[in-house]
């Protein structure tokens, strides 16, 4: 399967990346001269076009450049788009019309091309001519709202970049469905993803919930307004463990470890609606015995009561946990310039057919000959012509 990806920072080039690491070609299409803006985000390494975040982020993709505005590029893209399989772009709906490389244009050299649209709003809707960032999509969708203490100021969710990835990650959901669907016959189609769905797709309850019973969430801390105590506590050696008792079974399991066999009686904290009646003084008995405690014993006496409990990790914890390390989450690559770099491994595992990292990050234009020559046949003289007018 070949992908052209001609998408700029995250969200369809996430998309891109995923299918590139179970097998897929990817084509990373850059402008001449600053290729994507990624490539410049995050932590600046020796190499001066490549940023931690662009090395592990545009894996396993082959870099050419291409300047789609002009006419000459846009007719190489159009007969490239004639060869591949997937193209994967998000630039803000009517971009790609204006270039002359809508789906329409493409699809009809290549009717079984698979077209990812992801745009901050989605391709329609007053919104959709609206610039959109994660950061944006966060608090459109939902969930900035739900992130923070109580009464207090908004949040990041963890991750400025969460909703580039959701929308990846629904991306190449659409993209494998439409693969099977052209399987069987049906040819190619359009996928149209909006930052702000990909969030607001994942906020379990909240719809219903306030369509039905008026129920507007707020923002809870560690906690949720779902289950008592299922939160963050800290521990005596200043670090905090994340502990979850979604039932009563479960608390009363959390009860004997802390000694406190009493709290899960009837008469006192035993039924949940009772301890979401007053979740702070059941959050501060909590407290007061992981307080009391070094995490280390706290996570041996909840999992000797088979209560669910984990470290809240840093990321140089995570470079310490065995369970990381025994699984292989992190996957060292040796870069011929750069030397060992570490990045997330390939998920998910699958048995037969699993994905791989063959390569970080591409310099700029490191496959222009091989796809240029090689693909479209163009002759050297041609593409010196092409590179000195700016054309690639």
């Amino acid at each position: 399967m070949r992908v052209l990806d001609i998408a700029t920072f995250i969200a369809a080039p996430y998309c891109a990346t995923v299918l590139a690491e179970f097998g897929a070609e990817v084509i990373k299409v850059e402008q001449p001269g600053a290729g994507d803006p990624f490539r410049r985000f995050g932590t600046a390494t020796e190499r001066a076009d490549s940023s931690l975040a662009w090395l592990s982020e545009a894996r396993n993709k082959k870099s050419i450049t291409l300047d789609l505005r002009r006419p000459e590029g846009a007719e190489l893209f159009r007969r490239l788009a004639a060869t591949a399989d997937v193209v994967c772009e998000n630039f803000r709906p009517g971009t790609l019309e204006r270039w002359g490389l809508g789906p329409d244009l493409l699809k009809a050299a290549n009717p079984d091309l698979i077209v990812l649209r992801v745009s901050g709003y989605g391709q329609d809707g007053p919104y959709r001519d609206r610039p959109g960032f994660a950061r944006i999509a966060h608090a459109v969708g939902g969930l900035s709202y739900l992130a923070g203490m109580p009464g207090e100021t908004p949040v990041t969710p963890g991750s400025t970049s969460l909703g580039d990835y959701l929308a990846g990650l629904y991306g190449a959901v659409g993209v494998l469905v439409a693969l099977l669907h052209r399987r069987q016959g049906g040819g190619g189609q359009s996928i149209d993803v909006g930052l702000y769905e990909a969030v607001f797709r994942v906020l379990d309850e909240l719809a219903p919930a306030y369509a039905r019973n008026g129920i507007v969430r707020e923002r809870e801390g560690a906690g949720t307004r779902n289950a008592c105590p299922h939160g963050h506590f800290p521990t005596g050696d200043g670090r905090w463990v994340a502990i979850a008792c979604t039932t009563d079974k479960m608390f009363a399991r959390l009860a004997d470890v802390m000694g406190r066999p009493e709290l899960a009686a009837a008469d006192s904290f035993g039924r949940q609606e009772t301890r979401l009646a007053d979740p702070d003084a059941v959050n501060a008995v909590v407290a007061e015995w992981t307080g009391a405690l070094p995490l280390e014993q706290v996570m041996e006496r909840c999992l000797a009561g088979e209560v669910p409990a984990g470290p809240v990790n840093s990321i140089a914890d995570i470079f310490d946990d065995p369970q990381f390390r025994e699984r292989g989450d992190l996957h060292t690559v040796d870069d011929p310039d750069l030397g060992p770099v570490v990045v997330p491994a390939v998920i998910p595992r699958l048995s037969a057919t699993p994905g791989e990292i063959r390569g970080l990050g591409p310099s700029l234009g490191n496959a222009n000959r091989e796809v240029y020559g090689g693909l479209l046949g163009l002759s050297d003289e041609e593409m010196d012509r092409l590179r000195d007018a700016g054309v690639i």
